[in-house]
């Protein structure tokens, strides 16, 4: 678990950079991204694994094609695994990123 981010005073993070040093709920993030009743898939230990392509909303598919070939790629392309869920959900909820920064990283 990464540690807690610690801010000097007067200083600020923008959202993505809060979000990316906590763990959201992976209840909000199958609400924004799945159609209703539907959310993640869970691995052998009960912990969320992946959202099926089949249980997301029109906007999660568009998002995720965008970051398969512009963002982020990657050769397997049908199901969100979290990380990728993660950053879907902060394109649909229109968060505030730096898109270079993430490319670099």
């Amino acid at each position: 678990m990464p540690s807690p981010v610690v801010l000097e005073p007067g200083e600020h993070y923008t959202a993505y950079t809060r979000f990316c040093h906590t763990h959201p709920d992976p209840q909000e993030l199958a609400s924004k991204l799945c159609i209703p009743g539907q959310g993640f898939v869970l691995n052998v230990e009960g912990a969320p694994w992946k959202l099926l392509r089949k249980d997301l909303t029109m906007l999660a598919p568009t998002w995720s094609v965008l970051s398969y070939f512009n963002l982020a790629p990657t050769s397997h392309m049908s199901d969100l695994i979290m990380d990728r869920a993660r950053l879907v959900y902060r394109l649909v909820t229109k968060m505030d990123m730096d898109v270079g920064s993430f490319i670099s990283g």
